[in-house]
Parts: C-alpha cells; structure tokens; sequence
C-alpha cells in the first residue's frame, strides 16, 4: 500500500510523470539500439552487392522525387504470403547502400524490391506514359513527361561524392569516372568494359529507345537492377551455413 501511495503522487504530477517517462524509454531505447554498434553481423555482407552506378543513382533520385515510394514499399517481409507473391524475403544488405533506404509498409501498388528484369523496358516505358492501359485497376498518375525530360550526367560526380560521406564505398576513379559511366550504360554500341568492372552485372543498353538520354533511361535503370545483385540460388543465411 505504501508503493501505491507513492505512486500517487507520480500519477498525479503531470510534469514528474513525463519526466520519469522520458527516462524509461530513453533506458529501453539505449539497451535495444546500443549493443548493434557492437555487433559485427548487424547488416550482414551478401555476395553480389554493391553501390548504384552512375546511372542507376540518378534513377533513383528521380524515384525519390516523383514520390515513388510513398505507394511502393520496397520490403518483402518473411511470411508465406509475401514470398510466394513477391519473391525471397528482403535482406538488410540489399538496402545497405540506400540512403534513405525504401523499406515500409505503405502499398498502394505492389511492392518493387523484386521488380528488376520481371518486366521487359518496353513495358516500364508504356506503363510510366499510360499506366491504366497495362493496369486497368491502377490508380497510378501518368509520368510520361519523364521521357522527354534529358537526364544530364555533370552533376553525377557529386552524388556519389555525397553518398560516400555517409558510408557508401564509392572510389576516387568511380567519382573521377561518373560521368563516363553514366552515359557508357545507355550505349550498348560502345565499350562498357570499364563501366562493368566498376560495377559488375550493370546492364548496358538503350533503356528507352530515345536518342538522347532520359530521366525515363535512369529510372528504367533503376527498377532493373532492383533485387537482382543476390543470387538467392545460392545465398545460405548465416544461420544455415
């Protein structure tokens, strides 16, 4: 009885209790989130992943922009349903390079961690333009402005130069070759020797089919190379091995 007296006094001090509130969830906050500093397996290395290319990046800074995310997650969570619809369960490691990463639970389309080479450019490039013409149900707005909007390179230097201030590995020669790279994947009728050793299964090709390059070329770009670097044929979980 004399505890509940007590605690009385703390139920009916408004300030006191917030106080003493902040104090335990900031307690629990550091007990859960502080040992993952220590551990070594937190993001766990997968073979076959690695930073955006050039191109890619600029993709996925138009995806950001145009809102993308706000209805396409990019997470596939561990249970039955998602694995048969969408494909292996998603891994930290595949996001490791994002900032900010795509994972959430907000769909109102499908979700895309899978998406890359399920459908063909021909599709992407008809389905930004006309979305209700492949899915009649779809409530997805038209971007068909994309394809008539040039994507320029100059500036691309400085985007990997930004994301390697915050973890990413981008080398001095990728963000002193940015801008070769990024014009090198949309020429398939050039040499991508040095781009493919920068960046290894990168595909090389004219994404679009328009002359010059387009912020569509970067997006299809991004989407194709999405959950395609692990080759879950392979991949044994930790755990397992």
């Amino acid at each position: 009885m004399a505890f509940l007296d007590k605690h009385k006094i703390i139920e009916k001090n408004a300030t006191l209790l917030l106080a003493l509130s902040f104090v335990v969830v900031t307690i629990g906050g550091i007990v859960e989130i502080a040992p993952l500093f220590y551990l070594d397996n937190t993001i766990e290395k997968v073979e076959g992943v690695r930073p955006y290319s050039p191109l890619e990046m600029a993709g996925r800074n138009v995806y950001i922009r145009e809102g993308c995310y706000s209805c396409h997650s990019q997470m596939i969570r561990p249970i039955r349903d998602e694995v048969e619809r969408y494909g292996n369960y998603s891994l930290a490691a595949e996001s490791m390079y994002d900032h900010p990463f795509q994972w959430g639970s907000k769909r109102t389309g499908p979700d895309l961690a899978r998406v890359g080479g399920r459908y063909s450019d021909e599709w992407h490039v008809e389905h930004m333009a006309h979305p209700q013409d492949l899915v009649p149900e779809s409530i997805m707005p038209s971007y068909k402005h994309l394809a008539k909007t040039p994507a320029n390179g100059d500036r691309i230097a400085d985007v990997l130069r930004t994301n390697r201030l915050v973890g990413v590995p981008y080398t001095d020669e990728m963000i002193a070759k940015a801008r070769e790279d990024f014009y090198a994947q949309v020429d398939p009728e050039g040499d991508s020797s040095a781009l493919l050793a920068r960046y290894p299964g990168a595909q090389v090709r004219n994404f679009d089919g328009a002359k010059e390059v387009t912020e569509l070329d970067a997006l299809i770009a991004y989407l194709q190379v999405l959950g395609t670097m692990v080759d879950f044929s392979t991949f044994e979980p930790a755990q397992s091995r």
